[in-house]
């Protein structure tokens, strides 16, 4: 086991740490473990071992993911996840096929960790980035990505964790990369960046932009979206806000939200229509995630929301 640890005021009372065991790194905030990114996981095939990040806690400790429920083992706290990419399934599962519903296939593949590139606190944040293989079930290699992320200590009780990826098409063709929507399941585009929350959440409150609320949320076009959850035992609430990156190349994401049966929100940037990733070409997505303790009404979840869009302006590249 290897250990690395840091400690840096960003402000009064904001000491970040980190340690890291060669498979898992562990941030912590003020003493209070916020964040676990799992890079190199070892879940079974058939649910697409892929990093994800879980546990989650707000800055009081709370926790705000959930890892392998029992409806959908595959769901893993907050994950990039694909569940469309050409005929592969790079989300877990069972696939979705126009006409024949949902199908256990053998097309599960893998994120697999490589190399980690940085792994620093860096002027009051943690910076982590690594590069990764995308392999079929078959053993085909289809993608090769560059990924980081940074968790941001912010004020109002949150942090921010910035997420981004840039994935190059190194399989020799082109791939369509979509959703079971655009297979034909009507108002399940889901796909991207995921986030599955604890079973709590359920009945929590969905809020966008503008005051607009609730499941109906699915499948529109917003720079950000809120899911306001409570827990058990303490009855204390939470706020997630996922932001899409205001200087991103591509449009406003479509959202996949959910707060029944259980609460689930991501940006879904295949909802609705195939996107064409061409051979040799890289996309890039980049995501922040805040993550608050506390209730929150409009007026707060806007201002969080406004919160990540500073901490992501300064944009740079994936692993950098």
């Amino acid at each position: 086991m290897s250990t690395a640890a840091g400690t840096t005021a960003q402000a009064p009372a904001r000491q970040l740490g980190w340690t890291d065991d060669g498979a898992a790194v562990e941030i912590l905030l003020d003493g209070v473990s916020v964040l676990t990114y799992t890079y190199a996981a070892d879940d079974p095939q058939a649910e697409s071992p892929r990093p994800y990040f879980h546990p989650v806690r707000t800055p009081g400790g709370d926790l705000v993911s959930a890892y392998r429920p029992h409806d959908h083992v595959w769901h893993k706290g907050i994950a990039w996840s694909l569940p469309h990419l050409g005929p592969d399934n790079f989300w877990g599962g069972p696939s979705y096929r126009r006409g024949k519903d949902y199908q256990r296939l053998p097309n599960n593949g893998a994120m697999q960790h490589r190399e980690t590139t940085k792994a620093a606190d860096d002027d009051g944040t943690f910076s982590f980035a690594h590069r990764l293989q995308w392999i079929t079930q078959q053993g085909s290699l289809v993608v090769e990505e560059e990924r980081s992320f940074r968790v941001v200590p912010g004020t109002d009780a949150s942090y921010t964790l910035v997420f981004d990826t840039a994935m190059t098409n190194v399989s020799g063709d082109d791939i369509h990369i979509g959703s079971p929507t655009t297979k034909g399941r009507e108002n399940a585009g889901y796909g991207g960046l995921f986030w599955r929350g604890p079973r709590s959440f359920a009945g929590g409150t969905i809020m966008g932009p503008g005051g607009a609320t609730g499941e109906e949320l699915r499948g529109q076009r917003a720079p950000w979206l809120s899911f306001v959850g409570q827990h058990d035992g303490t009855c204390r609430f939470s706020t997630l806000v996922m932001v899409d990156d205001p200087g991103s190349a591509h449009p406003e994401p479509e959202w996949f939200a959910r707060s029944e049966p259980f609460a689930c929100m991501g940006p879904a940037p295949f909802f609705s229509k195939e996107v064409l990733f061409q051979a040799g070409t890289t996309l890039r997505f980049r995501y922040g995630v805040v993550v608050a303790d506390g209730p929150s009404d409009q007026s707060r979840a806007e201002a969080l929301a406004t919160a990540a869009r500073g901490v992501l302006a300064p944009a740079s590249p994936a692993g950098k």
